[in-house]
């Protein structure tokens, strides 16, 4: 089959899925397609256009249920675990664009275009949608990088200073290092983050309405 920009990304991903973004080498892609190497750069630059080109294809096939009569509170909900479900199906991948790619999220992903819609649906003046909307952005991926990485794993098992506190503690943290970030646990604490987000979003739209009242 002759070579393809959309073939090239889909192998890279199935070799990065496997063995991590690190191990991902131009040879080692084009031995997954059975190409020369050099045959590779007709279509793309080198790795990091790969990556670039990989990361952009699993955001436009990111997707999630439309729920147009529901609370924005319950539709900002569901957007953020489809978010989180996708991170962890391809963590090795999001892990990276998490931390070097600062421009994996753009304009026209559905992702985005559903979360403004939903930040637009909450109340928040259209002046402001971007910016609250880039807010929730940071606070989830900030999250979802600790899980993916296993701090957050970690930290949730860190013993808080006390007389109790010595040598067994910190074998906890050890093992707590060292075990899988996906879990119950890292799902409730998820759900957490974005009650604290959907809470904070609704005081200070209260607090907007509240204000404005008082100046009439």
């Amino acid at each position: 089959m002759p070579l393809t920009e959309a073939g090239i990304y889909a192998a890279a991903l199935r070799l990065i899925d496997e063995d991590g973004v690190e191990a991902l080498t131009m040879r080692k892609l084009a031995t997954a397609l059975d190409a020369n190497p050099m045959s590779l750069y007709h279509h793309v630059a080198n790795k990091e256009a790969v990556l670039r080109g990989v990361t952009r294809m699993v955001g436009t096939q990111f997707h999630t249920v439309t729920l147009e009569d529901a609370p924005w509170q319950e539709r900002i909900r569901l957007l953020a675990t489809d978010f989180r479900t996708l991170a962890h199906r391809h963590p090795k991948l999001m892990a990276y664009s998490f931390s070097h790619q600062p421009d994996f999220i753009q304009p026209d992903d559905p992702f985005w275009t559903a979360l403004t819609a939903i930040v637009a649906a909450a109340g928040v003046p259209q002046s402001k949608v971007s910016e609250i909307a880039a807010l929730m952005v940071a606070v989830v991926v900030g999250v979802l990088s600790a899980e993916l990485n296993g701090s957050l794993h970690q930290w949730a098992n860190l013993s808080p200073p006390g007389p109790d506190t010595g040598k067994s503690g910190a074998a906890d943290t050890e093992s707590a290092a060292d075990a899988a970030p996906e879990g119950p646990e890292q799902a409730h604490m998820f759900r957490l983050v974005m009650d604290t987000l959907i809470m904070g979003l609704e005081s200070r739209l209260t607090g907007n309405r509240d204000g404005r009242d008082a100046s009439h």
